[in-house]
């Protein structure tokens, strides 16, 4: 295992730290107050400096005008956006984009690339993903309710989805829906890409997460397809292999997220040792930070996020050397290793701020209304836990 970092990824590194500690962080108070698209333009003037500063589209290949790092770089760079909730989108590698930008890049045709890769990645577009479903459970990628009839050149594609992230504003939707009923299980579903002002495409609403419903890109849209009726060109890939293709975005895209929640960890847990050190509890001028259970509290989050990163980049390393089917185990286990994790340190990091993490005056209310959603989305923890299990025990039976 080679975890060594080149020059230039360590440069990038810190360029981009420099540019969210200078540039993100200070709109965290608008953004947390503001309605998303009051804050566009402003964001669209850092994204014009992100370009100048030629650190646009990281993940993205630079035959489509992205950076073209490999995962475990991206993933370097990740870690260091993830610092803010606006990081992601100002550089432009955010889910869902990030991902569909992959299978777009993998499966698409030239006039696809065309039409919708090219402007997505330049940012003159965005996208959004619409499989989970109402009232099909989500960690089960292959049970879907949603169907895509041919009808002469077209699909006809009636079904009810949730929860599709960034569907506000969105330019099109790949649309995971059943177009082989008769096929095996893991053959029966393909990705179709709708443009959203097609007729039949309802936004019914952003649903409120937690208080919150959000708006353009920072919101989760609940569709519902009546008769939504697209030329079969806008098929994605072969028939039937949009479980097989979904798998291939889900591995890489897990890399991401953990790389994220990682980010989200160090910044936690910054605010939590700048508070133990800073809050006086006593006349005497004791602070938190001389308490045992702040003590312990620390320690254990600095070990944990330590174990978390190390087994994260392990599993970039392996999917960038051997790829994603082949480092499974290890994607199953930073999914619910980190999350957790990312959990435990932000719920530290604001009992330890008292009343003050309970506000919006630090982003750790943030964090903690719209990141416990990292144990549920991509698989819920428990899903993860299980596969991961029985592939060892299969293991020890041979």
């Amino acid at each position: 295992m080679d975890f060594q970092v080149s020059d230039k990824i360590q440069t990038i590194v810190s360029m981009i730290n420099e540019f969210v500690d200078k540039e993100l962080i200070p709109l965290e108070p608008e953004f947390m107050v503001k309605d998303f698209k009051e804050l566009l333009p402003l964001l669209r003037e850092k994204q014009a400096m992100v370009k100048k500063m030629e650190l646009w589209a990281p993940n993205f290949p630079v035959e489509c005008g992205g950076m073209g790092l490999s995962l475990l770089e991206h993933g370097l760079v990740s870690e260091a956006l993830g610092k803010s909730p606006l990081g992601h989108f100002v550089f432009w590698c955010q889910a869902p984009d990030a991902g569909n930008v992959e299978i777009l890049h993998a499966h698409g045709t030239q006039a696809q690339k065309d039409r919708f890769l090219n402007p997505l990645v330049k940012g003159d577009i965005r996208s959004c993903f619409a499989m989970t479903e109402v009232d099909m459970p989500g960690s089960n990628p292959v049970m879907l309710e949603t169907t895509a009839v041919k009808d002469g050149d077209d699909y006809v594609i009636n079904g009810h989805k949730w929860y599709t992230t960034a569907a506000d504003g969105a330019e099109f939707a790949i649309v995971m829906a059943v177009t082989n009923p008769e096929a095996p299980t893991y053959l029966q579903a393909s990705m179709i890409m709708v443009p959203t002002v097609t007729k039949g495409f309802n936004l019914v609403r952003n649903i409120p997460v937690m208080g919150h419903a959000g708006s353009d890109y920072f919101s989760h849209g609940e569709i519902i397809f009546e008769s939504c009726r697209v030329p079969r060109e806008n098929l994605l890939g072969a028939e039937g292999q949009g479980f097989v293709m979904a798998q291939d975005r889900l591995g890489p895209g897990r890399i991401h997220h953990c790389m994220r929640w990682l980010g989200i960890c160090q910044r936690a847990f910054d605010l939590m040792c700048q508070r133990a050190n800073s809050r006086v509890i006593s006349p005497s001028g004791k602070t938190l930070g001389t308490r045992q259970t702040v003590q312990n509290w620390i320690a254990e989050s600095a070990a944990q996020l330590a174990a978390a990163r190390l087994l994260t980049l392990n599993s970039a390393w392996q999917i960038d050397r051997n790829g994603a089917s082949q480092a499974r185990d290890s994607i199953s286990m930073i999914k619910f290793v980190v999350a957790n994790t990312m959990n435990q340190i932000v719920d530290r990091a604001l009992q330890v701020h008292g009343g003050l993490g309970m506000t919006d005056d630090t982003i750790l209310a943030w964090f903690f209304r719209h990141e416990r959603a990292a144990r549920i989305y991509d698989g819920a923890d428990e899903v993860h836990k299980t596969s991961l299990a029985k592939r060892i025990l299969k293991t020890y039976r041979a």
